[in-house]
């Protein structure tokens, strides 16, 4: 009893492949049981009917501009030369330090509206150490990379008083707040030691 060799398949000797019965499910739903007489689709660049108009709307088919001594005009710029784009320019492109400018300006804008608002005097810088209370502007921000908590709050001073500098917050002492990072407040305070700023008030926009 011996046994039957298994048939060696190679590119000279290939194994032949099983043809499908007609009892087989893709031959009762193949396209060409469904659709026999499918004619072949025509190649784009080979169609008859580029540039046919296939509906039109109004009488007037085709006007013609003509213009009248104009053949030596040159085009001006409207407006302000420095408002407008004379060469490339790359779309949505900033680079930091550009934004970096907005934000500064935006910050000194909303101070000025809250010094106006609430009538402040004149705001001091967070990293100088002050026994009595101060009135303080910059931006919430995170000492973290997690949410903010009452823990994590930290105040990024303005450019102008505070040359940018951060100083965590201490918020004990308030009855309510809210606040996000980024938010643009005024604080009044004590920073006793020059590393922690207790709150006493919070000035918003």
């Amino acid at each position: 009893q011996g046994s039957q060799k298994r048939s060696n398949s190679t590119p000279e000797t290939p194994r032949p492949k099983r043809t499908l019965s007609s009892r087989s499910p893709y031959a009762l739903f193949s396209p060409n049981s469904f659709s026999p007489s499918v004619t072949p689709s025509q190649k784009y660049t080979s169609r008859s009917s580029r540039g046919e108009v296939v509906a039109s709307f109004g009488s007037v088919q085709g006007p013609s501009w003509s213009g009248r001594s104009g053949a030596g005009c040159t085009p001006k710029l409207f407006g302000v030369p420095e408002e407008n784009l004379t060469k490339s320019y790359k779309f949505m492109f900033q680079k930091a330090l550009d934004v970096r400018e907005v934000l500064s300006w935006r910050i000194e804008e909303l101070g000025d509206v809250l010094k106006n608002h609430h009538h402040l005097e004149e705001f001091a810088s967070v990293l100088l150490p002050a026994q009595e209370p101060v009135t303080v502007l910059g931006q919430i921000g995170c000492d973290s990379n997690g949410k903010l908590n009452a823990k994590s709050v930290v105040l990024e001073g303005d450019r102008e008083h505070s040359s940018g500098g951060q100083i965590p917050l201490d918020l004990s002492e308030l009855k309510e707040y809210s606040l996000f990072p980024g938010q643009i407040v005024a604080l009044e305070g004590t920073n006793s030691t020059g590393r922690m700023m207790v709150v006493s008030k919070l000035y918003e926009v």
